[in-house]
């Protein structure tokens, strides 16, 4: 279990806060996962366009633009949902995440809502979109906080 200390801003603290390899492996292994997910998806949504051209159909370039349209939204809402309602779990954690023995708290150390997890995931977007500095800042930051965490109010913790 996690041990809380008072800290200097009485904020709590936690004495082992998940480190950026630790968090970069759980990235890994939950990229795979969603990897695999994703392609069983974009070859479900791709072989339904094709086998209703084989049966005599024809895929105009609307169809086509709909169906990769739709292919998308489902691959953003299942990463959104797989982050979010593992992370809003009793658990705490995504596949990665519980592989490498992490999990994700409220700066309180408590388990986050939905919501929070939500926002957390969004906020992911950001940390990519700026050459990935918002991740790498969780080597740095005194509580080893990416920006999505900051920004989301979350600490990742080892949960051994």
């Amino acid at each position: 279990m996690n041990e809380i200390l008072d800290a200097p801003d009485a904020r709590p603290y936690f004495r082992d806060y998940a480190g950026f390899w630790l968090r970069f492996a759980a990235y890994i292994i939950d990229g795979f996962i969603v990897t695999i997910v994703t392609y069983v998806v974009m070859f479900a949504i791709l072989g339904a366009l094709w086998a209703g051209a084989m049966s005599g159909g024809s895929i105009n370039e609307t169809g086509l633009m709909g169906g990769m349209a739709l292919m998308y939204v489902i691959i953003i809402a299942g990463m959104w949902l797989y982050f979010a309602l593992m992370e809003s779990s009793a658990k705490q954690a995504t596949l990665g995440k519980m592989a490498v023995g992490i999990k994700v708290v409220d700066e309180a150390g408590e388990r986050i809502s939905f919501g929070k997890a939500s926002g957390r995931f969004f906020g992911k977007i950001i940390s990519g979109v700026i050459i990935y500095i918002g991740f790498i800042m969780a080597g740095f930051t005194e509580r080893k906080q990416a920006l999505h965490d900051m920004m989301a109010g979350t600490l990742v913790v080892t949960s051994r």
